[in-house]
């Protein structure tokens, strides 16, 4: 009796340490027209999102989670070639045989065969849901050698409506002229790290411009994101929120 009590009481222990051990990812719960959209947020840039019976993964990348533990994708959504954003193990470890995944044309020559090649502007309707193609590009922060971090045309930022409810994630980019010009954007993820993509002041011009009703900073790194929960104090009809994202 005694050695089954200390075997129950060890298995106990030990169930509670691989708990313990497994990340537990902060969701947030958007409700639509059609049901609500649940989104996880697995950190960096990567995020999960379930709507419609449908999951959908973004960015997927290994330093986060472990991938083989999560769902499998019905749709893959890929901003650009970079192996924080595009990381072919953890892809892998998501997809079934009929999932689809949407990549922008650096991402081509990455992405298995059958995958949908969106350029800046294109849209399409993947699944039932309408997806829109934004540029995602540097304008100042560049590299030693004079070159863009992110040039344009190489990466995506996605524009995807859930039940009315448009989101943009807008992938590694600056304060473009194409994002200030968005309308009507239920939920913004926009990147905040430098040098890669914006300073919180960049992030803040961004949004005061197409004034989602929902920001989510992302990609931010070290950066303190209560820099720019102060730049956006005064601006009642944009709620910031902050989750681990960094």
């Amino acid at each position: 009796m005694i050695r089954f009590i200390l075997t129950v009481c060890v298995l106990a222990l030990g169930l509670a340490g691989l708990s313990a051990a497994q990340p537990r990812f902060e969701k947030d719960v958007i409700p639509t027209a059609k049901g609500d959209l649940e989104i996880t947020f697995l950190g960096h840039a990567s995020l999960m999102m379930v709507f419609d019976g449908k999951t959908i993964h973004v960015d997927p990348y290994g330093d986060v989670a472990d991938y083989s533990t999560l769902p499998k994708a019905d749709l893959v959504l890929v901003t650009h070639d970079h192996f924080d954003h595009l990381d072919p193990k953890a892809l892998k470890a998501i997809l079934k045989k009929d999932t689809v995944i949407v990549g922008s044309k650096s991402c081509a020559p990455k992405l298995p065969g059958g995958a949908l090649i969106m350029a800046n502007g294109d849209a399409r309707s993947v699944l039932g849901l309408a997806i829109k193609a934004v540029p995602a590009y540097n304008i100042a922060h560049k590299r030693p050698d004079g070159a863009p971090f992110h040039p344009k045309g190489s990466g995506n930022g996605y524009v995807v409506t859930f039940g009315g409810k448009q989101v943009y994630i807008a992938g590694d980019t600056e304060n473009t002229p194409e994002m200030k010009a968005l309308q009507s954007i239920d939920i913004a993820f926009l990147p905040m790290n430098l040098p890669y993509t914006m300073s919180p002041d960049q992030v803040a011009d961004a949004a005061k411009a197409f004034r989602p009703r929902i920001l989510y900073p992302y990609h931010y790194g070290d950066t303190d994101t209560s820099k720019l929960v102060k730049l956006l104090q005064g601006e009642k009809e944009i709620e910031v929120r902050i989750r681990k994202l960094s």
